[in-house]
């Protein structure tokens, strides 16, 4: 199995794709202010935005995207006149972070964490023996 696409909610579609192509997501589909998909620079998944007329009650979503150079993709988003809320910060779980939100209040997490990604030190054993 292989994540495709994560798909958030967005009152003002063309305001997301305007931000997301800022973050450096290339737009692949777009109807007219509905829904629009894009292709992340790495790998092979898609990231999606649709219309909604009502945002999720709460924290809403969350999405991560990983780059090698947290601080200079933030100094590149701050130039573009993007708001970041924090960071870079380096966390106690080894990922170095930044957080910002979209236009409809999505979290999005500019974050590095390379091998501890998937292996973290407490990393649980998957082995047959255990």
């Amino acid at each position: 199995m292989n994540l495709n696409q994560v798909t958030v909610p967005a009152i003002n579609v063309a305001a997301s794709v305007a931000f997301y192509e800022a973050l450096g997501l290339q737009l692949i589909v777009y109807t007219e202010d509905t829904y629009a998909r894009f292709e992340c620079p790495k790998g092979g998944s898609t990231f999606s935005v649709h219309k909604v007329d009502n945002l999720p009650k709460g924290s809403g979503v969350y999405t991560y995207f990983e780059v090698n150079d947290v601080a200079a993709k933030v100094t590149e988003l701050r130039t573009k006149g993007i708001a970041v809320d924090e960071g870079p910060v380096e966390q106690s779980w080894l990922w170095t972070e930044a957080r910002l939100r979209d236009p409809s209040n999505n979290q999005i997490i500019i974050y590095h964490a390379g091998d501890h990604r998937k292996n973290p030190p407490w990393r649980i054993s998957n082995d047959a023996g255990n």
